[in-house]
């Protein structure tokens, strides 16, 4: 494998970016999250503007003591169809306890839509929508 293998690797295809943006918008259950649930806080990009590629993405995990964030657990499906992309992120950057930080996340230009969670250890699931724009 070449050292310059992540810099080509997208985390979203424009295929899968045009198929996602091509869908009707499905409706979304409503998820009874548990008060002490892990929550996922967005650090980078910001998300109030558009953003160039490649992209910035940071996370960061919060726990209610005593429960620990358990990293294995997360999870990251893209856009209308859900593509689980958790190996794609998890190639690029080192998931841990207290979130992930991928410096230079590849996305083709349009709108994008991550659902995040991950679990604590008393099996509590914490989630996050982030939605941003590529231009």
């Amino acid at each position: 494998m070449g050292g310059n293998a992540h810099a080509q690797m997208w985390l979203v295809t424009p295929d899968e970016a045009r198929a996602s943006m091509a869908a009707p918008v499905m409706p979304e259950p409503k998820t009874l999250v548990h008060p002490d649930a892990p929550r996922i806080e967005l650090m980078a990009p910001d998300v109030k503007s558009p953003v160039g590629s490649p992209t910035r993405i940071q996370l960061r995990f919060r726990s209610s003591a005593p429960a620990t964030v358990r990293p294995e657990t997360f999870k990251v499906r893209y856009g209308a169809f859900r593509i689980d992309i958790t190996e794609r992120l998890s190639g690029v950057a080192k998931v841990t306890a207290e979130g992930i930080d991928v410096s230079e996340a590849r996305l083709p230009k349009g709108s994008h839509k991550l659902n995040i969670e991950v679990q604590d250890s008393a099996q509590r699931v914490g989630q996050r929508t982030i939605e941003f724009t590529v231009e």
